[in-house]
């Protein structure tokens, strides 16, 4: 049964919701560096470094996947009240291994392997604590809104710094280079943002249902979390389904550009024009699709991403059928769906797992998730590659069962229900059938 909440959202108090104007800044200069490196760092390999392909995949899938070693420890660390010298520390991480990159010699594979794993170890560590700091300031339903809004933020900022390096590339090895040094000047000047926000959060003051909070949102000092001291959630089923679900990530990076270029045999511009269309499809709908779909419980909300994402999957199988002429602009119509279903998904989960989670365990519960998220990022890239060759059916027909029956665990796992409240000026408003249900909602 829905539950008629209406979110109404101001973008002054979004900010404040988000963690305030500086914190937002820090996002979108470290967002611009991402995407200055992140996605040429494979080139930077074989470029700069003159390390063979497989050499360079294999030392960055390790350091993305040793790199989720640290979350157990940036869970704790999250819930000794830690919130803006988290989010700063996964920044400043991020300059270590930029700083190892332009050190690393020529032909040299380990030193990479290393900067990657510090790259990794940051770009894992940040979501957590993002969210973690999202949950300290704002409540209930606004803190969806603000969720949703740092990720839109993000995507434009890694979009922009995609395109300014692509202009760059023509530079060569030296270009290169030079994009990783700003990169680390990036993060440097994002984590000195992050830090002078000086947030924490105040477990005890939290558990009682007291406390202000005073960080740049709310003033300078401590903050405040949601929920009661409950049990950790074991959430299982989300969980496993998280690392299905988080596959959609992948699907315009990898899995279209190899379907359209091996067995459509069409133009790369086709990939790039996808892509672009993503990313401008999350940063203008993230937040209005987030707060549309408020009135609705999270649950209900990202076990329906998982049936839009399956109806996309078989959607590119009918259009990878339409033959070399119609295949291209049918998987692009159809890409343009299964944006609307990582949209949903991104707005739901990271914000049930915060509704879900006591204060007390915020941040080993959001420690959790993101292991589960990185996990599935991590596997996606082989998984995907390993059954493109055997044709659409094994690839669009697995995804979309493997995604039918993760929303379908998503929408019976049983969770404890966790009581919301408003405290920044994004309105919660109630309908009708809420008010006379009473003050609490449904995660």
């Amino acid at each position: 049964m829905a539950t008629t909440t209406t979110l109404k959202v101001r973008p002054r108090a979004l900010v404040r919701a988000s963690g305030g104007p500086r914190y937002a800044v820090a996002l979108a200069v470290d967002a611009l560096g991402t995407g200055l490196l992140r996605p040429f760092l494979l080139i930077y390999g074989v470029l700069v470094l003159k390390l063979s392909a497989p050499a360079t995949g294999i030392a960055m899938t390790v350091g993305v996947v040793v790199g989720l070693v640290c979350m157990p420890a940036v869970g704790r660390w999250l819930d000794r009240g830690a919130r803006s010298a988290v989010v700063a520390a996964s920044m400043l991480v991020r300059v270590l291994g930029v700083a190892l990159l332009l050190a690393t010699p020529a032909g040299y594979v380990w030193p990479f392997a290393t900067a990657a794993l510090f790259l990794g170890i940051g770009n894992q560590a940040w979501p957590a604590a993002h969210a973690a700091l999202v949950a300290t300031v704002a409540h209930g339903r606004e803190r969806d809104a603000a969720l949703a809004a740092g990720r839109a933020l993000r995507n434009a900022g890694l979009g922009v710094g995609a395109l300014l390096a692509t202009v760059c590339l023509a530079g060569g090895a030296a270009a290169l280079q030079v994009l990783a040094a700003v990169t680390g000047l990036a993060y440097l000047t994002a984590a000195a943002l992050a830090w002078s926000v000086r947030l924490r959060a105040r477990p005890a003051a939290a558990r009682a249902g007291e406390g202000e909070g005073e960080g740049e949102g709310q003033g300078e000092g401590q903050g405040e979390c949601e929920g009661d001291a409950g049990p950790a959630p074991r959430m299982r089923a989300l969980l496993a389904a998280n690392v299905v679900y988080v596959f959609c990530l992948n699907i315009p990076e990898i899995a279209l550009p190899l379907v359209l270029l091996t067995q459509l045999h069409a133009s790369p511009v086709w990939s790039a024009a996808i892509f672009v269309a993503n990313t401008v499809l999350v940063v203008a709908l993230q937040v209005p699709v987030t707060v549309l779909l408020s009135r609705f419980p999270r649950r209900t909300v990202l076990a329906l991403a998982g049936i839009v994402l399956a109806a996309s999957y078989l959607g590119f199988l009918a259009a990878t059928s339409a033959g070399h002429g119609w295949g291209a602009p049918a998987v692009a119509a159809v890409s343009v769906f299964c944006t609307l279903g990582e949209i949903v998904y991104a707005g739901s989960a990271t914000a049930l797992v915060t509704a879900l989670a006591p204060p007390r365990l915020l941040g080993r519960t959001l420690a959790r998730f993101e292991l589960s998220s990185g996990f599935g990022l991590a596997v996606s890239p082989a998984v995907i590659t390993a059954l493109a060759p055997h044709g659409p059916t094994a690839l669009w027909g697995s995804l979309a069962a493997a995604t039918l029956l993760s929303a379908g665990a998503v929408a019976t796992e049983k969770d404890r229900q966790t009581p919301v409240r408003s405290r920044t000026g994004v309105s919660v408003q109630p309908g009708p059938s809420a008010r006379a249900a009473g003050p609490s909602a449904r995660p």
